[in-house]
């Protein structure tokens, strides 16, 4: 499993959550289930859900299968609630997120994610997803393509490149990664190419997974998922996913408008364990430069007020 995803900051996450050995717990981002395998390790009578859309996923959790405390759960996260119903689970002691791409399905060439392998433009985590990669370069317009390029990939020449994906494709479908790679490279800033690139596959395979709507989903739900004293515990790699989370820990809603009750006192459902978020030292990075984005954001859930 560490060929197909090492985890960052794996002890925090795991020492965030204070396992307890008969609690219930669930790992919305399974993945090659590096941080199940460690929550699993703590459980006696406990149980842990773990959710993922992508086959690959579910083949690694193959591996668990034998182990009473653990379900794997074929979704994608913002179906969170309705899932864990489905198992007759309605509150949760802790719940862990590991957003955007793994190292999998970056490195697998074929799935389209890569900006360093060529493949077919695909870039869906969940393969019996209608849309791909393919279809948004070729079918949206023009003030599309720069809405997703500007909010998701945070380009700033949003409209340039825009109008280059719009003249390449008029005279044959861009169907392959090199084939965008090509067009990008053309106006990309010199000297900035490769981030340059990383900006524009991460818009797209946004826009193809619609992440930042299932994150907006997925926070919405915890707070009636999660008991109170139970812990939240996301990690980002990008500003646009860290906003959203350290928004709903700080305020309990995704805009950051910090609401107060008849006598000030401030409503929220979640308390920051810490002021800013946790970052992986020199050293983690230096094994794993994925590492070097990362922010941890840990939250308990407060206690209900009668």
């Amino acid at each position: 499993m560490s060929t197909y995803h090492t985890p960052v900051l794996l002890a925090q996450c795991i020492d965030a959550l204070d396992i307890k050995p008969d609690g219930i717990y669930v790992d919305v981002t399974f993945g090659g289930g590096g941080h199940s395998r460690e929550i699993l390790s703590r459980l006696d009578t406990g149980m842990l859900y773990a959710f993922d859309q992508d086959a690959d996923a579910k083949a690694n959790a193959e591996e668990f299968r034998q182990n009473r405390s653990f379900t794997f759960v074929e979704s994608n996260f913002r179906h969170l609630k309705r899932q864990l119903r489905f198992y007759g689970v309605k509150q949760v002691d802790g719940i862990l997120a590991d957003l955007g791409v793994s190292s999998h399905q970056l490195d697998e060439g074929q799935r389209g994610f890569s900006t360093r392998f060529d493949g077919a433009l695909d870039m869906r985590m969940d393969q019996g997803a209608a849309v791909t990669a393919r279809d948004i370069v070729n079918d949206y317009e023009q003030d599309d393509l720069i809405h997703i390029l500007s909010a998701y990939g945070e380009i700033k020449n949003a409209r340039t490149l825009a109008a280059a994906i719009i003249r390449a494709r008029g005279g044959k479908p861009i169907t392959r990664n090199e084939e965008l790679r090509e067009v990008a490279l053309k106006v990309a800033p010199r000297g900035k190419e490769m981030k340059y690139l990383a900006q524009l596959f991460q818009a797209i395979r946004i826009e193809v997974n619609d992440e930042m709507g299932a994150l907006r989903e997925f926070l919405e739900q915890t707070a009636e998922v999660i008991r109170p004293g139970g812990k939240l515990v996301v990690m980002s790699y990008h500003s646009l996913e860290d906003r959203p989370v350290k928004n709903f820990v700080n305020t309990g809603n995704l805009k950051g408008h910090v609401e107060q009750d008849f006598y000030g006192n401030v409503i929220r459902p979640f308390t920051p364990v810490t002021r800013k978020p946790i970052i992986p030292d020199e050293e983690e990075i230096e094994r794993n430069k994925r590492a070097r984005s990362a922010k941890l954001r840990i939250a308990v859930r407060s206690e209900d007020k009668k």
